[in-house]
């Protein structure tokens, strides 16, 4: 090569670097109301096992930070470090649109049921087109409460031996991260579905709801008031509403409500 040819070389711009793809969003863990720091750090380090690293706690017990989750957690202090607390289970998964409760099959809710597997196939194609998700567990005691799994939209349920079906909190936690590891994405359909509204929108639409109901005196038995709320709130996350789906809801609803102020 000539020193023209160096020279000339040399000048050539160098091509920009390809960017990465953006990785597709990993669910968020919410462990409600837990109980224990020991079980919160084990939830912590199955996490990690298998790539996860949001976890989100719902009105921890104990408070948080908890010095007996950091030695159970077993090196996973990544994930323990980037822990979220929130008072309610709606600010935990406000940012998520494919929801989840890990519990036993509600005998009266009429919610699709599924395995751990069909879960992470669900939440593996939900990422690969940008959707965030968000699984619930229940503290160690008690589990979830059904006002808890009333606006979620799907129950996962392991299938487990007949008469002892109890996992603690850690071992649920590693049953679905295991799923969700070991899942692919799976093919693309030829026509995506509507991208679902995130769980705050719909959470919005059920406050919204409930307030002009009790203004308008619906709540009329207050022993009932629990359960019919419940009912609205299994009724109104049923659908998978879009964004602007839930935004001509709530304008619709207020435009009524504003209707019959008119008339008295």
């Amino acid at each position: 090569m000539t020193d023209d040819e160096t020279l000339s070389a040399s000048a050539m711009p160098t091509p920009a670097p390809t960017p990465a793809p953006e990785p597709a969003p990993a669910p968020a863990i919410v462990l409600v109301r837990p109980q224990l720091g020991v079980n919160i750090g084990m939830s912590a380090r199955a996490m990690a096992n298998f790539g996860l690293g949001d976890l989100r706690l719902v009105a921890p017990r104990d408070g948080w930070p908890n010095p007996e989750a950091g030695p159970a957690a077993a090196g996973a202090d990544h994930v323990l470090e980037g822990t979220r607390t929130t008072r309610t289970v709606a600010e935990a998964l406000a940012d998520c649109q494919l929801t989840f409760a890990t519990t036993m099959r509600p005998r009266d809710m009429p919610k699709p049921v599924v395995t751990p597997r069909e879960a992470a196939a669900m939440i593996r194609d939900g990422a690969a087109r940008g959707m965030k998700s968000g699984i619930l567990f229940g503290p160690e005691r008690s589990g979830l409460f059904a006002d808890d799994i009333a606006p979620i939209v799907t129950i996962i349920t392991c299938p487990v031996a007949p008469g002892f079906g109890s996992l603690n909190l850690a071992q649920a936690v590693l049953l679905i991260g295991y799923e969700w590891f070991q899942a692919e994405a799976p093919a693309r359909a030829a026509a995506a579905p509507l991208e679902p509204a995130p769980h705050a929108d719909v959470a919005g639409l059920i406050g919204h709801m409930e307030t002009l109901l009790e203004q308008s005196g619906y709540f009329h038995v207050p022993d009932r008031m629990p359960a019919t709320k419940r009912t609205l709130a299994r009724m109104l996350s049923r659908p998978g509403f879009t964004s602007e789906e839930i935004r001509t809801l709530r304008g619709m609803i207020r435009a009524l409500a504003e209707a019959r102020r008119r008339g008295g």
